[in-house]
């Protein structure tokens, strides 16, 4: 019969009377060094640390001291002993490993300090391959995971702009259960980075294996995103979203441009906050006007140019563009890669524009703009399109694919927070310049999806025909890029409009393709009508009935012209863009 532990309840706040100290970036030892000792706490500590504190004359155990075993073969063995990690992992709630602590003479640590030796940034700095593998942690990663494992008992800190927390934690009885558990989560997710940047750099430059020699493809890739901020919905309103930075510059502790941090970075100066299309849109227009060295304007709807153009100026190149595709330039986004001026920011406020990007603002021109408080102002310095972020370990990548399903998805359009299995479980991740979106994947599965939850709002009944075609038309639209026109009858799609930057022309194109087929077809389009002349390019096709999601300003235009037509026109109360 299996015997059960006896376990006492977790501890709340674990007061600190044992440290271990083990740092290479020594920043604020001194003064924590200092702080601990005057609360009456214990310090153990390595090498070079332990020379550092009692150099600033604060009393220190040496860890030899404590192992009874000299530092060796260069400082690769340090802390890899029993009494240090026994002392680490001992779950002091727990009598049984209370008592083995005592009978093996073994005091429990309730604080461990660590960083990393910086292998990231030396690889960064083009030392040599055995320079780099010298650099590579032992002992530290060993201690940080197993104070990380044990936080139940040991707090562990891993960053010097924490030593602050540890010191008023000292004057309040230790860190509580939810704090070390959140210093255990950052432990973890240094570690992690650390191991990632390792193997990385082994697959690609190291130890390639055949295929990585000759395609430059390694074996294992990563990077590290840290979350910026998370989004109020996805591509779509019922879809979870988040923005998450690139980390590979500051982990490797290189500074690099702002214009080479890209889209994820940027400066919001005015306006709502982003959302997620903004941002996609946003970095598709900055990678078009900035491509360019001569003044260039470019005008994104739907990640696709509505217009864009060079000048003598950024106000004639905006002109140029404008003049493109005016109706579809409305409620586009803009990027200008030079300081926008006030003679640039007065014609740009003739049409209504969900963001404007540039490398700055003058202040004029930022009065203007921000007259508006709809639109979004966004300064991101300039220069050429930034690469893609580099993986751990140096290797970078060609530009890869803009999205992709990683995992199958959750139940109600991925509505459900992620569960164990990890964030992405259900998610999708979409690169942007300087970071990723990640959203819950758009399934047709909301209730505005089932026919029975439509709403009429114009012209008769549809038939049951009809209505089993305009079924199979509003699932089917989903999997076409927006904006999505698709046309069906007897259960197949018979002309489709997609990816066109106004709906106008995505009505026009599914028409054109489905020919004569086109009268008696239903119709669905994947997003609102904002006027009611998409609308009327399938009425006159001869449509016979129409779905769509409503929720526009203007829905009683097209509203109107449903029942000029005699044509059913549903709205279901749910977007399905897919860019």
């Amino acid at each position: 019969m299996t015997q059960i532990p006896i376990t006492r309840a977790p501890i709340s706040r674990a007061p600190i009377s044992r440290a271990l100290i083990s740092v290479y970036d020594k920043t604020g030892l001194e003064d924590l060094a200092s702080g601990l000792h005057a609360a009456g706490v214990e310090i153990v500590s390595t090498g070079s640390t332990a020379a550092r504190i009692a150099a600033a004359g604060v009393p220190v155990t040496p860890v030899e001291e404590l192992t009874g075993f000299p530092e060796c073969l260069d400082g690769r063995v340090k802390t890899l002993h029993p009494k240090v990690h026994a002392g680490l992992l001992a779950d002091t709630a727990n009598p049984a490993h209370e008592a083995q602590l005592a009978e093996l003479g073994i005091e429990p640590f309730q604080l461990v300090v660590v960083n990393l030796y910086p292998f990231e940034a030396t690889v960064a700095s083009g030392a040599t391959a055995e320079q780099c593998v010298e650099q590579i942690d032992i002992g530290g990663p060993s201690m940080v995971r197993a104070a990380a494992k044990n936080h139940g008992s040991v707090a562990v800190v891993i960053e010097p702009s924490r030593y602050a927390d540890v010191l008023a934690a000292l004057a309040e009885g230790g860190f509580t259960r939810d704090q070390r558990r959140h210093l255990a989560a950052a432990a973890f997710a240094h570690t992690a980075a650390y191991d990632l940047a390792v193997a990385s750099w082994f697959a690609s430059g190291y130890a390639p294996d055949e295929v990585a020699r000759d395609s430059g493809w390694p074996a294992v890739a990563g990077a590290l995103w840290r979350r910026a901020d998370v989004l109020r919905y996805g591509e779509n309103p019922h879809q979870r979203a988040a923005l998450y930075e690139d980390l590979s510059a500051e982990r490797s502790g290189v500074a690099r441009p702002a214009a080479a941090a890209g889209i994820a970075a940027a400066e919001l100066l005015h306006g709502k906050a982003m959302s997620y299309n903004n941002y996609v849109d946003a970095d598709a227009a900055r990678r078009a006007a900035y491509d360019f060295a001569e003044p260039c304007v470019a005008i994104i709807k739907h990640s696709n140019p509505c217009g864009i153009a060079t000048g003598a100026d950024l106000a004639e190149a905006h002109a140029k563009a404008n003049a493109c595709d005016p109706a579809s330039a409305f409620g586009g986004v803009i990027a200008a890669n030079g300081p926008v001026t006030a003679d640039l920011a007065r014609q740009i406020a003739e049409v209504f524009t969900e963001v404007v990007i540039a490398p700055d603002f003058d202040a004029e021109a930022l009065d203007i703009l921000s007259a508006a408080k709809n639109v979004r102002l966004l300064r991101l310095s300039g220069g050429t399109t930034p690469r893609n972020p580099p993986l751990q370990g140096g290797f970078h990548p060609p530009r890869t694919p803009r999205g992709g399903e990683l995992s199958p998805p959750t139940p109600q359009g991925g509505t459900r927070p992620p569960g164990p299995s990890g964030v992405l479980g259900g998610m999708e991740l979409r690169q942007v310049s300087g970071g990723i979106l990640l959203q819950s994947v758009d399934q047709v599965r909301e209730p505005g999806d089932d026919p029975a939850n439509w709403q009429l709002k114009a012209g008769p009944v549809a038939t049951p025909e009809q209505l089993a075609d305009l079924a199979f038309a509003w699932k089917a639209c989903r999997s076409v890029k927006s904006n999505a026109i698709l046309l069906a009858s007897g259960g197949a799609s018979v002309g489709v409009g997609m990816g066109q930057v106004n709906r106008v022309d995505s009505s026009r194109l599914a028409v054109m393709r489905a020919g004569d087929r086109a009268a008696g077809s239903v119709a669905a389009s994947d997003a609102y009508f904002p006027f009611a002349d998409g609308f009327e390019i399938l009425a006159q096709a001869g449509v016979a009935a129409v779905v769509e999601p409503g929720g526009s300003i203007r829905d009683h235009l097209t509203i109107a012209a449903a029942e000029a037509a005699g044509i059913p026109l549903y709205f279901t109360g749910v977007r399905h863009f897919y860019h």
